[in-house]
């Protein structure tokens, strides 16, 4: 015998003590999904007999099964449950998780049970509780299926126990995850056949109007949100069309409730004839019997919702909660047909809804009908795509995964709406207006952070508070903050003697991590900048949501605003604005705006203070000491002991020179918009378009683009492609570093030649610089290549530093690609704000 139970179930073992309940759920389920009564007994008395604590047992045991549930786990109940008000508690829990309730009903004979129990040496329990279990049993066995589960079996002897040879899972109809697409997802139809043949053909499926058939659907499939009925002048046209796409498994299709109560009608129910059900059971008339029988059939058989590509998509015609998806209830389907209503009427006479769509924040997109909208946007990661074809408006498809949209408007006015349809673009969209508050929750305490490049990232709470109080206090209208950048970890420490780092060490990481090319890149002297450019302010409010007269932003790595002076910082990016307009940027990338990671020169715009007050006052007081110190010795040189600490001093005292003038190399005075110089490096993301598909070559060449010119602030980026199994070419990048850092330059960066590189295990470092000899006294003071300095500084580590670059660095990836797929703020600013947590880790600053 094969017993077939619903993949998520609450599976109840209905029998008195000695049925066999245990040794079932034993052989057939895992021991974590059988959740009993006596081992909880056990966990509270270290006694499963102890019956004075039944009432803190099944307290547990009822909070164990709820949070199972909760998370989409089969449970078995292991309890006699012979009574009908315990089995009531358990349809009541399954009933609120959306579970189907399973019932497994050992109605053995007495003596079974008696002898059972004799036998057993755990347990010794009065013959008389055993008859009063059966005797409890046998009264309500025969209402078991009016309590409300939705399958039962029952056996009545060990034999037919024994013949059970396997327990089959079925999946839930609506869990169609293995199904991946492409899907056409099509709104509300309401009997526009004309409208909706129309549409499939733009869409690329080939139709016979007049046979009522798709031949072809191009490869995709296609998904029908139901309401294919009233209103409309062709309801039975539609009804054929759907039923032959869906039989040949061209579509899917989901029940309206317009779908719904048609069904009802032709099974005879007292159902009223308006809301346009009158106009399709007149378009019925003289329809042939068979083919009603089979409509009855078709429309009887529609799933509630379904959920598909792997769990990131649900369809429904009302929409649906996170916590049914994928589930099976009565109060699962009402969702899907009707959405989650107050029991009100409005002004109109219609239900009041309450916007479950506002507080939706499940992984899944929803894309739903239902309630007719004037333009479909997301929202909240969902989409109603009802834009009400039969009141005059469209008839709307949603190509996913592409989320691109495709309408056809509708040939004429067939009804009158009951309520005027929801207007959704205003100045800024729903999504935007909704993400003007930010709810604290999605970003205060723990957090863990899925990524697509690391499964997760644990954020912890007290990081999670230092990066709040960063935004509060000193960060950007939050709103631009779409991405920030990674921190990154220097190259291992080098085993030539004079050198702390040195190009051969980044060479080596590389290699050993099976990396063969490689771009290496100048490292500016300005400091990291996020640059946002638009077209016009126009962009700005509809793209970012912020009512301001600006075209863009330049925030540092740490969000916070670049130039204090607002007049200044909008009139550079116009500038850069101006640039990408005299050079086709915004056609060649179909945009109208960019996001661009780029580095700000000169470097004392952002640090005067740190100039004045750490490296100029070390400088000066180094210099004035050193002479002053110089000076004495040399008047002690004619003693022969002082001369190897004048040596030593004079030594010092060059080193401080080196130092001062390591600094003043990043330094040169600015007197207007001509002295500021922009680098960019990467470019990020424009419109619906993120570029980490894309080798660095690329982003060097692209951006290059965009460089050069009288007046033009944008310089290029030197760089070099290398192939580390070419000596040569690894000699001449070697070459090249040393040239640059000998002149005074900073260094360069060591990039895998593609942006993002993955070994077997996880993705290697996106960066790593190599600092010159000279820069580094700024980083490890002017005396840092002292023999004894330098030998203690070799010993730094770097572990837990390249750790967080590639932590940081998946939350930036994931965070502009959450903003560029059109995710909530919340969701990308749950990668921003983990990036500034990581920040926040005890790391040596100077690495």
């Amino acid at each position: 015998m094969t017993l077939n139970f619903p993949e998520l179930s609450l599976v109840v073992l209905v029998g008195a003590s000695g049925s066999g309940k245990s040794t079932f759920a034993k052989k057939w389920f895992r021991p974590s999904e059988i959740v009993s009564s006596d081992a909880i007994r056990l966990m509270l008395s270290n006694d499963e007999n102890t019956q004075g604590i039944s009432e803190d047992a099944f307290e547990l045991l009822h909070l164990i099964i709820a949070k199972r549930l909760k998370r989409g786990l089969l449970t078995v109940v292991d309890a006699t449950n012979v009574n009908s008000q315990y089995r009531k508690q358990l349809i009541a829990l399954a009933r609120e998780y959306h579970v189907l309730p399973v019932a497994v009903i050992l109605n053995m004979s007495d003596r079974v049970c008696q002898d059972r129990n004799k036998a057993r040496t755990d347990r010794d329990l009065a013959p008389r509780i055993i008859k009063s279990q059966m005797a409890a049993l046998k009264s309500g066995i025969h209402k078991i299926r009016e309590e409300g589960f939705r399958r039962h079996f029952e056996f009545r002897t060990p034999e037919l126990i024994d013949s059970v040879t396997e327990i089959v899972r079925e999946k839930l109809y609506n869990d169609l995850k293995h199904e991946e697409g492409p899907f056409d997802i099509i709104g509300d139809i309401h009997g526009c056949y004309d409208e909706l043949c129309t549409l499939l053909t733009n869409l690329g499926h080939t139709v016979d109007k007049e046979a009522h058939r798709i031949t072809a659907t191009n490869g995709r499939k296609i998904v029908f949100l139901g309401d294919l009925v009233d209103r409309g002048p062709a309801s039975p046209a539609v009804l054929k069309l759907v039923m032959q796409a869906t039989s040949e498994k061209l579509a899917l299709c989901v029940p309206g409730n317009h779908d719904i109560k048609l069904l009802k009608y032709l099974n005879g129910k007292n159902v009223q004839l308006q809301h346009g059900l009158e106009r399709t059971v007149a378009q019925l008339e003289g329809a042939d019997p068979v083919w009603i029988e089979s409509l009855k059939v078709f429309l009887d058989g529609l799933v509630s919702h379904y959920v598909l590509a792997q769990g990131n998509l649900v369809v429904a015609h009302a929409g649906l909660r996170e916590d049914m998806q994928g589930r099976g209830s009565g109060a699962v389907r009402e969702f899907c047909l009707y959405g989650e209503t107050t029991g009100e009427t409005d002004e109109f006479g219609l239900p009041v809804r309450y916007n479950w769509a506002a507080n939706y924040n499940g992984k899944a997109a929803v894309v739903y009908g239902h309630t007719p909208v004037v333009r479909p946007e997301w929202f909240n990661n969902t989409m109603d795509i009802d834009t009400g074809c039969v009141f005059g408006g469209s008839l709307t498809a949603l190509r996913y995964p592409e989320k691109e949209l495709v309408s056809v408007p509708a040939l004429q006015e067939y009804a009158t709406p009951g309520r005027p349809m929801r207007e959704t673009m205003n100045e800024l969209s729903l999504q935007q207006e909704h993400d003007n508050i930010l709810d604290i929750n999605d970003v205060i305490g723990k957090q863990l952070i899925e990524t697509r490049l690391m499964k997760k990232i644990s954020i912890r709470e007290g990081n999670a508070a230092s990066a709040l109080e960063v935004m509060s206090r000193w960060a950007i209208n939050p709103k631009w903050l779409i991405y920030l950048p990674p921190t990154m970890s220097p190259t291992a420490t080098s085993s030539l003697p004079d050198y702390l780092e040195h190009p051969a060490e980044a060479f080596k990481y590389f290699k050993n991590e099976g990396v063969n090319k490689v771009v290496c890149e100048e490292k500016h002297m300005g400091s990291r900048a996020v640059v946002i450019v638009c077209k016009d302010s126009e962009v700005v409010r509809k793209r970012f949501g912020i009512r301001e007269d600006s075209i863009g932003i330049i925030y540092t790595r740490t969000g916070r605003v670049f130039f204090d002076d607002e007049t200044i910082e909008q009139a550079f990016l116009q500038k850069i604005a101006d640039i990408i307009t005299e050079r086709g940027g915004w056609e060649v990338y179909n945009t109208d705006w960019f996001c661009l990671d780029c580095e700000l020169m000169p470097w004392n715009l952002k640090a005067q203070a740190l100039l004045r007050n750490q490296y100029g006052a070390t400088g000066a007081a180094g210099r004035y000491a050193m002479q002053g110190a110089v000076a004495s010795l040399e008047q002690a040189a004619t003693n022969p002991a002082a001369l190897p600490l004048l040596r030593e001093y004079r030594e010092r005292k060059v080193m401080i020179d080196q130092f001062a003038r390591a600094y003043r190399q990043y330094c040169w005075d600015v007197n207007g918009l001509e002295d500021y110089q922009l680098a960019p490096f990467h470019m990020l993301a424009t419109e619906g378009k993120t570029y980490f598909d894309q080798d660095h070559e690329w982003h060097m060449e692209a951006l290059a683009t965009f460089a050069g010119g009288e007046g033009n602030p944008v310089i290029a980026t030197k760089y070099k492609v290398v192939d580390l199994d070419d000596e040569a070419a690894v000699l001449d990048a070697t070459a090249w570093w040393l040239s640059m850092t000998e002149k005074g330059g900073e260094g360069m960066v060591v990039k895998p030649y593609h942006f993002i590189t993955m070994n077997e295990k996880f993705f290697v470092q996106p960066a790593v610089k190599v600092r010159g000899r000279e820069y580094l006294r700024i980083i490890y003071g002017p005396e840092y290549t002292l023999e004894r300095n330098l030998t203690r500084l070799k010993e730094r580590g770097l572990s837990t530093k390249r750790i967080m670059a590639q932590k940081e660095f998946a939350l930036g990836v994931e965070a502009l690609e959450r903003f560029v797929g059109n995710s909530p703020l919340t969701k990308v600013h749950q990668c921003v704000f983990g990036v500034l947590a990581m920040e926040s880790e005890a790391v040596d600053p100077r690495l």
